[in-house]
């Protein structure tokens, strides 16, 4: 072999042990800053960050294509799961050709039953000896292949364990916010709302009642950035109802705890101010974190016109909102600080916002079966709201 042509291979070869190692390198450090490092990465260049960009912008482009709202959520929730699999798979690839890439560029020290070495025996020994299958046929002849073979079963082992780990991790997470989530429907309708919320705990035994619930939403919000904040996947995961979302609940919270500072005659919540700054932190952060800078909303989500009705339909239950022209400006100021941050949200994960008022009677979750639903087909007349196929 000439000189020249040796030392040319000598440098593709060392140029590919070089990509190698920054390959596997790469893939480590990312499942390492996303399972295990629990706080918030700050760095804009990340393999996980940049897979749920661009996946999400195009499985989310799709969903724009479907007319129906039950088929659009049915659709949109399989991304979470889905995306937490194909992103397993991306790291595992990763591995495999790295160290594919470290065999071959380290001399394809194999043995193989056809005498034939070369990169596609050694992606296929390296995809053996990572899922540890030890089937035998294609072996490693030399000191280095057989380094670089047991290292890499040895983090095969490692990253079937992470993942162990990883996924019950996130199924806790997932149902501790589904709980409260759930737990809303009865204290403000299906879906929420602000003022359905506040005419249900008037209701139900007064104000008093409204202050206890606010500090559970307060720590609930605080467990909401905590968890999403370290593992962002779990923003991409619906909930159980179509009408019911995270961000729904959320902003909700907010208009609660928004209606309440601005003032109800005879009451005192302090807990309300406490709860809004918790929510709003959350709306804010997470807006960060999924790069949704504010946006100004194409239409008010509470004209004047319909907040005299929402302070209307309030005062028939007892519940007086003080109002006048300071009361609006200091609702307004409140509204500004979180509104724009929850419709870039909604406006990226496709969950819509909530309403201030119900609008019309609605049966609420727990009130309706897919029976029911049946029933209202053949005529009973009995209310219904979850989807048959839940069934």
């Amino acid at each position: 072999m000439p000189l020249n042509v040796a030392a040319e291979r000598e440098q593709q070869m060392l140029l590919s042990i070089i990509f190698g190692v920054a390959l596997i390198l790469v893939v480590l450090w990312d499942a390492f800053e996303t399972i295990v490092l629990p706080r918030r990465v700050t760095r804009r260049i990340r393999l996980a960050r940049l897979f749920y960009r661009y996946t999400w912008l195009s499985y989310s482009r799709i969903a724009r294509s479907i007319s129906s709202s039950r088929t659009l959520e049915t659709f949109l929730s399989f991304y979470g799961p889905l995306s937490l699999i194909f992103l397993l798979c991306v790291w595992a690839t990763g591995l495999i050709f790295g160290f594919a890439i470290l065999q071959w560029g380290s001399g394809s020290g194999i043995n193989s039953p056809e005498g034939f070495v070369g990169f596609t025996k050694d992606l296929y020994l390296s995809g053996t000896t990572f899922f540890t299958l030890g089937l035998g046929d294609v072996t490693p002849r030399t000191a280095v292949a057989r380094v670089l073979t047991a290292v890499e079963a040895g983090l095969g082992f490692g990253f079937l364990a992470l993942v162990i780990g990883y996924l019950p991790l996130l199924n806790q997470s997932f149902s501790r916010r589904e709980v409260n989530i759930s737990l809303l429907d009865a204290r403000a309708g299906s879906p929420p709302t602000a003022a359905e919320m506040l005419r249900r705990h008037s209701r139900d035994g007064g104000l008093e009642l409204l202050h206890q619930s606010l500090y559970e939403w307060e720590r609930w919000s605080a467990e909401l950035l905590e968890s999403h904040l370290s593992y962002p996947v779990l923003a991409y995961f619906r909930s159980q109802h179509d009408n019911q979302s995270w961000l729904t609940c959320l902003t909700t919270i907010l208009d609660t705890s928004a209606l309440v500072i601005v003032g109800i005659e005879g009451s005192d919540l302090p807990q309300a101010g406490l709860t809004f700054a918790m929510a709003r932190h959350a709306v804010v952060d997470l807006s960060q974190v999924f790069h949704c800078p504010p946006i100004r909303p194409k239409s008010d989500r509470l004209s004047k016109a319909a907040l005299s009705e929402l302070r209307a339909s309030l005062a028939e239950n007892g519940v007086m909102l003080r109002h006048g022209r300071e009361a609006d400006q200091k609702l307004t100021e409140l509204r500004l600080m979180y509104e724009p941050y929850a419709y870039s949200l909604s406006n990226y994960l496709s969950m819509p916002l909530p309403q201030w008022t119900s609008g019309r009677n609605r049966a609420d979750n727990w009130q309706t079966s897919a029976w029911e639903r049946k029933s209202v087909h053949k005529g009973t007349g009995l209310p219904g709201d979850i989807d048959d196929e839940h069934f």
